[in-house]
């Protein structure tokens, strides 16, 4: 059993704190509009059953994937989270370069709320749309942050609990802002949050792949650091290049 690194445990939490916070507030502007339209039992009770879905997965494969060499598991899962995280940079930069349209938490709560709109009010029971636009939502968004905690927390080696304190705390937060506002949390940068987070999950993907691959990383944990910042100063360097040149006006 591994016992926990607290000193070494801060990366990992604000990682899986991060990317939790961007995949819970796309969730929470749908359930709103859920709340809003059909009621706020169904809301609730979607995202609810989602919610303890996604913490059973963690319960489950969180201990069975630290059976596995932890060596296997650094590679397998540093592999995966560098393509997951290079994924939500190439989205993040190209959206701060200004070719693709940053993400509109009021215009996806203006659409989900039309698109609700078109289905009969349920009086009695169950609403059946409003439980599975919720669920469903949350499932999807879910997924991806279980992905991050279990990778994280098995690939580390003894730092499941820490990685799944940093979902819980985003979750918290996520929620008690749409508690607080009732309306989508739309004052969060979300782009900056999705390229900082492209750039964490890029460094411990790489960092874990060299771990799992026996390379002895000079300084051991703190060389994390100049992986976060040699994967910044690329992507912010993708960012300058990705820009479309403007032209000069003609004399």
């Amino acid at each position: 059993m591994f016992e926990i690194d607290w000193g070494h445990a801060g990366p990992t939490i604000l990682a899986a704190f991060l990317a939790s916070m961007v995949e819970f507030v796309e969730a929470l502007t749908v359930v709103l509009a859920v709340g809003a339209t059909r009621g706020w039992k169904g809301a609730l009770g979607g995202a609810g059953l989602a919610l303890l879905i996604l913490l059973l997965l963690v319960a489950v494969l969180g201990p069975v994937l630290t059976t596995i060499p932890l060596a296997t598991i650094q590679l397998g899962v540093g592999t995966l989270l560098l393509m997951f995280g290079m994924r939500w940079l190439r989205k993040a930069i190209l959206r701060a370069a200004g070719i693709i349209p940053l993400h509109d938490e009021e215009a996806l709560f203006a659409k989900e709320v039309a698109t609700l709109s078109r289905f009969a009010r349920v009086t009695q029971g169950w609403d059946k749309v409003a439980v599975m636009t919720s669920f469903k939502i949350t499932m999807v968004e879910g997924i991806e942050v279980v992905f991050i905690v279990i990778a994280m927390g098995a690939a580390g080696g003894g730092l499941l609990l820490p990685a799944s304190l940093g979902a819980l705390a985003a979750l918290v937060v996520v929620v008690g802002l749409g508690v607080a506002l009732a309306k989508p949390v739309s004052t969060i940068p979300e782009n900056t949050l999705k390229f900082t987070v492209g750039v964490l999950l890029s460094a411990f993907g790489t960092f874990w792949i060299g771990e799992g691959a026996g390379l002895d990383w000079p300084g051991e944990d703190w060389s994390l650091l100049l992986l976060f910042a040699g994967f910044l100063a690329s992507a912010f360097g993708a960012v300058s290049l990705c820009k479309p040149k403007t032209v000069g006006r003609a004399a």
